[in-house]
């Protein structure tokens, strides 16, 4: 994993550490020293001291080593299956597809080992979820079905319904949110971020219930691009509770849990041990008969949980008590 930070000018001449202590929020003197010591490097591979002194429009580049594979729930539930069609539901934790870091902890290797030995096609995913993201995964059953429902998410013919708990209150209790996006031009290379000259993307939001400085919303993405609802969530300022990248802490508090794993004093900070984005529903048109066809994840029991909490807390109040039929909180 590398992160990769250009000096500007008004920066120049600070030490190292100070240097990421500026670029990274909330971020100790210490924690910063450590930080630049474990993987701070030069292009040619030469370490990097927390005493150096940065100049404008160098490149400070910091390169964390690959770890062993974490450990993942290592299971999901069928939520609907036939000739053509899987539908799982996917727990918080589990990874799509095998990365850098992730092999045989993925979903498509579960998928594999399922379907491989009994002689059967292995479902092929249609889409993606986050790894955190709990819910809804479309997956096909044969080629002409993975051709078909590929192509339904292309042209925007399948739709999807999100829960998040959020911090704060959006502006309205319904809206539309349509912010371009693109990559970070800095920082962790996976990060997005809201930007004029960005793809479009288009997020309608329905507040369902209120708790505690916190509400629970039904998120409705037009478009599909990465990190979307946490991206557009977050530039409202109410970014999704456990969110390690586009919360408060930004990725800060992503790298201190990749370097200290989930401490007491980091989850009391981040509200919730993943971010609380659930996909609770899929509409779709079905490749085999043609009908339109719907199904339901319900929030899962953490969710359920930090909900229950929140109400505990402070005074609860619900705004759309039709749409809550659907939700078991």
């Amino acid at each position: 994993m590398v992160l990769r930070f250009v000096v500007p000018n008004e920066l120049a001449g600070l030490r190292l550490d100070r240097f990421v202590q500026h670029r990274m929020t909330r971020l100790s003197r210490t924690r910063a020293q450590k930080i630049v010591l474990a993987s701070a490097v030069r292009l040619s591979g030469e370490r990097r001291r927390p005493s150096d002194i940065v100049r404008a429009g160098e490149i400070v580049y910091l390169v964390r080593e690959r770890f062993e594979e974490p450990l993942t729930p290592l299971h999901f539930d069928v939520v609907h299956q036939d000739t053509s069609v899987l539908v799982v539901d996917k727990p918080a934790g589990l990874p799509m597809h095998p990365t850098a870091t992730y092999h045989k902890h993925t979903l498509s290797y579960l998928l594999r080992q399922r379907y491989e030995p009994l002689g059967e096609f292995v479902p092929r995913i249609a889409h993606r979820l986050d790894r955190e993201t709990s819910g809804l995964v479309l997956c096909a059953r044969t080629l002409s079905a993975e051709r078909a429902l590929k192509k339904a998410f292309e042209r925007h013919h399948i739709d999807k319904s999100y829960l998040a708990i959020i911090r704060g209150a959006l502006p309205e209790t319904s809206g539309d949110i349509e912010l371009p996006m693109a990559p970070v031009r800095e920082g962790l290379h996976v990060l997005m971020e809201v930007r004029e000259d960005g793809l479009r993307a288009f997020t309608h939001y329905e507040v369902l219930a209120c708790a505690d400085a916190h509400q629970l919303v039904a998120l409705f993405p037009k478009s599909g691009r990465q990190h979307q609802l946490r991206v557009h969530l977050a530039a409202l300022g109410c970014p999704i509770v456990g969110d390690k990248l586009y919360g408060p802490e930004r990725e800060a508090a992503f790298l201190e849990y990749i370097e200290t794993g989930l401490t007491p004093e980091l989850l009391a900070r981040l509200g919730h041990g993943r971010q609380a984005l659930h996909a609770h529903t899929l509409s779709f048109t079905h490749p085999e008969h043609g009908e339109r066809f719907r199904v339901v994840a319900q929030l899962p029991p953490d969710m359920v949980e930090l909900w229950a909490g929140l109400c505990a807390r402070g005074s609860t109040a619900i705004v759309r008590p039709s749409q809550l039929d659907g939700v078991a909180i």
